[in-house]
């Protein structure tokens, strides 16, 4: 999807027009060529488009070149009209040929121009899922996650070149949380079994003033079955459903809530990591003071950025069911900690209800917090139904 974007739109260009590159008519045929930018112009902002109109006749040959490799472009349907598929790159020389012909005869015209150098560039420095830290098998509540290298002040700009395609129907919308990331989710969680393709076309796209895109980045990844954990902490019990059916009911134990702080928050995590083995210390405590700890857990998921984790607590297992005694995690036996971790995908949602310490929808990923409205308020460009991936 590229959120917000409609089809491309094809600019009126009038023959003849100061800011058209002038025209090119062959007095015998009455057809005319008109190109911006014009002919011979130097340091041209990148994020310009290449333009060609014919007035009298059809465009019957464009070719343009950045470089020396061809340019692509997209013909109006009358064919007196091309314009670039993408804004220009910086510091390149561009030329184009074209041409008309109409009931008298043909015209050609050739032109050549040149973009100005960037003075900075930006690229993504993480793009998940990713192999490495998420597989490419992820859960239905996989947020698409990107970060740049340097802050982004045009957002619209690069909004509309970061397209989401599926295999399946979505709406969806990015979100951005700050001058360095922006996140994608659908409105509601992924149809299971989607295969996803997000792809960044930022080669010389405009971040800022002065700053344009090094490279385009693509990345594949399907979205797995359907998992949900519910962890009730009123009830001491977790039920997970996959694919709408319940196949586990866990006894778990939650935080003791002696503090808000040792509540487990409440609200939709996602699971951003599977670990064997996890070293949790006191996040208020250091060493020698009262109530630090530095605890060994093993077969842990992590659910957000806080600390929360579903792992496995033997010293809790006469609790699991009937209490709770954690400072906020939630505390499976270790057989279903094993379980747990080995059956979860990152990106699954884990809900926990029934404590009043609520998940902030930055805390971790979970950004299924937000309502779908607040949600779009940090778009730039809104919702959008997602390209298909055929």
């Amino acid at each position: 999807m590229r959120a917000g974007a409609g089809a491309l739109a094809l600019l009126v260009m009038v023959a003849g027009c100061s800011t058209s590159g002038g025209r090119d008519e062959d007095r015998g045929s009455g057809t005319a060529i008109s190109i911006s930018p014009l002919d011979g112009a130097a340091d041209l902002p990148p994020e310009l488009p290449i333009l060609i109109g014919a007035a009298g006749g059809k465009l019957t040959h464009v070719a343009v070149q950045a470089a020396g490799r061809p340019v692509a472009g997209v013909f109006s349907p009358d064919r007196t009209q091309w314009r670039s598929e993408r804004p220009m790159a910086p510091g390149t020389a561009y030329s184009v040929e074209a041409t008309a012909a109409g009931p008298g005869g043909s015209a050609t015209r050739t032109v050549r121009f040149a973009t100005k150098q960037a003075a900075k560039t930006f690229g993504i420095s993480t793009l998940l899922p990713n192999k490495q830290d998420t597989g490419l098998t992820v859960g239905v509540g996989m947020p698409i996650i990107i970060t740049f290298d340097k802050p982004v002040t045009d957002r619209v700009s690069v909004e509309r070149n970061l397209i989401v395609q599926a295999s399946k129907p979505i709406d969806g919308a990015w979100h951005w949380l700050d001058d360095k990331n922006v996140v994608f989710r659908p409105e509601k969680y992924w149809p299971t079994y989607t295969k996803v393709r997000v792809t960044a076309r930022l080669a010389g796209i405009r971040g800022g003033e002065g700053m344009y895109g090094k490279q385009d980045y693509v990345r594949d990844f399907e979205v797995g079955r359907s998992q949900i954990s519910v962890a009730n902490t009123q009830t001491h019990y977790m039920k997970i459903e996959r694919d709408g059916k319940q196949i586990k009911n866990m006894p778990i134990s939650a935080g003791m809530g002696d503090v808000l702080r040792h509540h487990t928050t409440s609200g939709i995590h996602v699971a951003m990591s599977r670990e064997d083995v996890t070293v949790m210390t006191s996040p208020d405590a250091s060493p020698g003071q009262a109530g630090y700890y530095e605890t060994t857990v093993y077969n842990s998921v992590r659910i957000s950025n806080t600390g929360e984790y579903v792992h496995g607590a033997p010293w809790s297992v006469g609790d699991q069911g009937n209490s709770n005694v954690s400072h906020g995690c939630v505390n499976v036996s270790p057989e279903n900690a094993k379980w747990f971790k080995n059956n979860t995908l990152i990106g699954d949602p884990i809900i926990v209800t029934g404590t009043p310490r609520r998940l902030e929808a930055t805390n971790g990923w979970s950004y299924w917090q937000d309502s779908w409205p607040a949600w779009l308020k940090r778009s730039r460009l809104r919702a959008a139904p997602a390209e298909a991936l055929l």
